[in-house]
C-alpha cells in the first residue's frame, strides 16, 4: 500500500468557529484508501465489511466504532451482497482540549501507540453507544440553545466509552496486535500532537529536537513520512486552518489574527496566505461572507 494514495483536505464546517461534522452513509462499494489531517470516528449500524488502517485490518459490522487519527491511511471494504451503513464524524483536535491546562482527552492519542483503533460492541454497550450517537446526530442538525456545547459534550463521551471498552476488551485478550501508527515510527504522534498545541507560539525544529530528544534531521523525516509535508508547510497548514476559521467567525483585524495565529507580523502572514489560498486574507473574508449570505 502506498501512504499517500489520496488526501480530503476537508469537510462541511472545518473552517468554522465549531469544526465538527456528523453524517449518516451507505457504502454499498466500500470506500477508497485516504488520509486526512483531522480526527475521525466511525460507527457501523448496519451490514457487513472490514477496514484497513494503515495495513492493519479489522472487521466492520453492526457495534463496530473505530477511532482514525490524522495522516492515518484508511480503506473500508463492503462485503459482497451487503451495505454497510454508518455514522461518520470528522472534527478538529481543538474540541477535545480543555481550556485550562490544554489536556483535555490528549491520552487518547498516546494509547493509540499501543491500542487497536476499534473496539465491537455488544449488549448494553452497543445499545449505549446506538442511543449516544443517534442523540448526537439529532442535535447537529437541529437548532436548539446551547446546541455546540452539548455536541462537545457528547462527543467527548462517545470517545470515553469507546476507549474504556478497548481497555476491556484488552484485558481479556492479551495477545491483541498493537496497531501501527507509521512505518517511519511509533513516536512519532507525541510529536505531531504536540505541534498541534502549539503552532500558534514561536515553534521551531529545533525547540521539537531540544523537547524530544532526537535530532532536527530525524524529526523532519519522521513529519514529513506521516504528513507527507514538511515541518515548515506541516506548520503553515495548522495555522491559515486557525486562521480561515477566524477570518469567516470573528471581527478581528487581520493584524490580530495573523499574531493569534503565531505569525510575528502582518506581512508575513499575508504573503503566506496568499501563496497558499491565492488570494490575499481580506478578500478571503469577503468572499466566504459573501457565500453564507448566498
Amino acid at each position: 500500500m502506498t501512504y499517500f494514495p489520496d488526501y480530503l483536505k476537508t469537510y462541511p464546517n472545518m473552517h468554522s468557529s465549531f469544526p465538527f461534522h456528523l453524517s449518516r452513509n451507505n457504502l454499498e462499494h466500500g470506500f477508497r484508501a485516504h488520509r486526512h489531517d483531522f480526527l475521525e470516528f466511525s460507527y457501523v449500524i448496519e451490514g457487513h465489511g472490514s477496514e484497513n488502517i494503515n495495513d492493519v485490518k479489522h472487521p466492520m459490522a453492526t457495534g463496530t466504532f473505530t477511532f482514525v487519527l490524522p495522516y492515518q491511511v484508511h480503506e473500508i471494504f463492503t462485503d459482497p451482497g451487503q451495505t454497510l451503513v454508518l455514522y461518520n464524524c470528522m472534527f478538529s483536535m481543538d474540541l477535545l482540549m480543555e481550556t485550562g491546562n490544554g489536556q483535555g482527552l490528549s491520552e487518547l492519542f498516546n494509547d493509540m501507540n499501543a491500542m487497536p483503533a476499534f473496539v465491537q460492541l455488544k449488549g448494553q454497550e452497543q445499545e449505549q453507544m446506538n442511543a449516544l450517537i443517534e442523540d448526537m446526530y439529532k442535535e447537529y442538525y437541529g437548532d436548539e440553545r446551547f446546541r455546540q456545547t452539548l455536541l462537545k459534550s457528547k462527543l467527548k463521551e462517545v470517545l470515553i466509552r469507546f476507549d474504556r471498552n478497548r481497555w476491556k476488551n484488552a484485558e481479556h485478550h492479551t495477545d491483541m496486535s498493537p496497531l501501527s501508527l507509521t512505518k517511519a515510527s511509533s513516536s512519532v504522534w507525541p510529536i505531531i500532537h504536540y505541534i498541534h498545541r502549539n503552532y500558534q507560539e514561536d515553534l521551531a525544529l529545533s525547540d521539537l529536537a531540544s523537547r524530544f530528544k532526537m535530532s532536527m534531521s530525524r524529526i523532519s523525516e519522521v513529519i514529513k513520512q506521516t504528513t507527507g509535508q514538511t515541518f515548515v508547510h506541516f506548520l503553515h497548514d495548522l495555522r491559515l486552518r486557525h486562521a480561515c476559521s477566524l477570518l469567516v467567525s470573528t471581527e478581528m483585524s487581520v493584524t490580530e489574527i495573523a499574531l493569534e495565529v503565531g505569525y510575528g507580523s502582518y506581512k508575513t502572514f499575508s504573503r503566506i496566505f496568499r501563496e497558499s489560498k491565492g488570494i490575499v486574507p481580506k478578500d478571503y473574508r469577503k468572499t466566504e461572507h459573501g457565500r453564507q449570505v448566498t
